[in-house]
């Protein structure tokens, strides 16, 4: 059993599990794009006017910063985006971040009160955006680059409305069969 099942309780049922949409890669894949040829030209440029112990320091200088550039604005968000999950079970949402230091948030279907969503032009034509969750009794939870966030709003709607559906059910007084069958009996 693979990540998100092991986190899910007996009975739970998966719905859905995304990561945050593909658009939050892009500036990390274009500082990589641009930080490696730039590097490889400061390496061909001291190598064609150094030699030497001068050639050497600058060449080891050049490969820090391209490691360092590209460790620090392009792996760490890469590794931060596959560690963030948005799981929706029929039971309850949950959230978990994070690499070294793990957070997670658990909102049980039952506690939702409102879902909304917002998305401007360019998350429109990307079908993402801000997916904002309501609970009971705390602040509004906002999820920024949902995929899909239309579908996912939906989908959470959907079951929030069938927790409230089944609570009621269950918070009702039970009747007598007997009761049942007078009122049939009246009509």
């Amino acid at each position: 059993m693979g990540y998100p099942d092991d986190a899910l309780a007996p009975g739970e049922e998966l719905l859905l599990h995304r990561h945050p949409h593909w658009k939050a890669l892009i500036v990390p894949a274009a500082i990589l794009l641009v930080a490696t040829p730039l590097a490889g030209f400061l390496l061909g440029v001291v190598a064609a006017r150094l030699d030497g112990a001068a050639a050497t320091v600058l060449s080891v200088a050049v490969v820090l910063l391209w490691l360092a550039v590209v460790v620090w604005r392009s792996l760490v968000p890469l590794v931060s985006w596959l560690s963030t999950h948005f799981i929706v079970t029929d039971r309850r949402v949950l959230v978990r971040t994070g690499v070294l230091t793990h957070t997670g948030i658990d909102i049980p279907m039952g506690r939702i009160s409102n879902v909304q969503f917002r998305h401007g032009l360019v998350d429109r034509m990307l079908r993402t955006g801000t997916l904002v969750v309501v609970s009971a009794a705390d602040d509004p939870l906002e999820f920024d680059d949902i995929p899909e966030v239309r579908q996912v709003h939906a989908l959470l709607y959907q079951q929030a409305f069938d927790a409230h559906d089944r609570t009621a059910a269950e918070n009702r007084p039970a009747r007598h069969p007997h009761e049942e069958d007078t009122h049939r009996k009246a009509w």
